[in-house]
C-alpha cells in the first residue's frame, strides 16, 4: 500500500506542485528563482564560469510542472526572466531533471531516451551541460542538498518498482 501511495505521488506530485507555482505571480517566481540560482552558483559566477551566457538566453522548461523561465547574465548575476525565446531550451518532466540534478539519471541517456529535450544552439547547451556536470555538490546548501537527493532517491525506487498490473513503474513520455 505505502509503495503503490509513493508511485502515485512521484507520478502526480509535479502536476499538483505545479498548480500552486501556475498561481504564483511571475515576478515572485522571478525573484525567487533569482535568488536561489545566484545563491547556488555563486561561486561559478565569482569564478566567471557563467561568462558565457553573457547576452545569451538558456530557457528552462519543466513540462509537467507548468514552469518555464529564460535566464541570462546580466551585470554579473543570473536573470530570470518570461519570453517566449530562447538561444537554447532545456526541456523535461521533473523527476527526469530531479534525477539528473541528483546525478541519479545521466542526462546523455535521458536525452536518447526522449525525455530529456535540448533544442537550439547546441554548443551553448553543450556549454550548460559541461557547466553542471562539473558542479560539485559541495557548494550546495546542505538542507537543499539533502532534500534533493533524497527525494531523487524516492523517485528512482518508484520508478523501478513494478507497478500493479505487472510492467515496471518507468514510464517513458515523449516530449513532443
Amino acid at each position: 500500500m505505502l509503495k503503490r501511495l509513493q508511485n502515485l505521488c512521484v507520478q502526480n506530485g509535479p502536476a499538483l506542485v505545479g498548480l500552486p507555482v501556475a498561481l504564483t505571480p511571475f515576478p515572485l517566481r522571478k525573484r525567487m528563482l533569482e535568488q536561489l540560482l545566484n545563491a547556488q552558483f555563486r561561486q561559478a559566477l565569482a569564478e566567471g564560469d557563467l561568462d558565457f551566457l553573457q547576452d545569451h538566453f538558456l530557457g528552462i522548461d519543466i513540462l509537467d510542472m507548468g514552469l518555464r523561465w529564460v535566464t541570462t547574465l546580466q551585470q554579473g548575476q543570473l536573470s530570470v526572466m518570461a519570453r517566449d525565446d530562447a538561444d537554447v531550451w532545456f526541456r523535461g518532466n521533473a523527476n527526469d531533471l530531479l534525477l539528473v540534478a541528483a546525478r541519479k539519471a545521466d542526462p546523455d541517456m535521458l536525452f536518447f531516451q526522449r525525455r530529456l529535450a535540448i533544442e537550439g544552439d547546441t554548443e551553448l547547451g553543450l556549454e550548460v551541460k559541461n557547466l553542471m556536470d562539473a558542479m560539485e555538490f559541495d557548494a550546495m546548501p546542505r538542507p537543499l542538498l539533502n532534500a534533493m537527493q533524497q527525494l531523487a532517491t524516492w523517485v528512482e525506487a518508484a520508478r523501478t518498482m513494478p507497478s500493479t498490473d505487472g510492467s515496471s513503474g518507468r514510464k517513458s513520455t515523449p516530449l513532443i
